[in-house]
């Protein structure tokens, strides 16, 4: 089995789905859940946040986290994966944000980039890999 078809098995439950319920863990390995609108570019899955929000700082601390598809508020509709989040930078983030704004075309395209540039907040783009542990 190539790892393209590693990742491709391993993302089936989520390919379909513009919105995941990605969870993130405290330093005390409490979950919290939060809904993140997600793209995919090949093989890789891409979703955004901002400098300030908490699941940023708790993805600094610990990469590993939970993805499951879900509705916008949160309300799962499928089974999680184990994911390993890596931030991007330079061309990655370039590539991450074309991707998010193809798939969510006013959501990613527009109003996020245009809330994070009047709050003053630094986007960063995470890339999403499946965990194999």
């Amino acid at each position: 089995m190539t790892k393209g078809s590693i990742m491709s098995t391993a993302f089936s439950a989520v390919k379909d789905a513009g919105t995941v319920l990605l969870t993130t863990y405290k330093r005390d390995g409490t979950g919290v859940g939060t809904p993140v609108s997600i793209a995919f570019d090949g093989e890789r899955a891409f979703f955004r946040s901002y400098d300030k929000a908490w699941k940023t700082k708790r993805l600094r601390h610990d990469p590993n986290a939970q993805i499951a598809p879900s509705t916008m508020r949160g309300k799962l509709t499928g089974p999680a994966i184990q994911v390993r989040a890596t931030l991007l930078e330079g061309e990655q983030a370039r590539t991450a944000a074309r991707a998010l704004a193809r798939r969510h075309r006013v959501l990613q395209a527009v109003l996020v980039p245009a809330t994070h540039r009047l709050m003053r907040y630094r986007t960063m783009h995470y890339e999403l890999r499946p965990d194999p542990s």
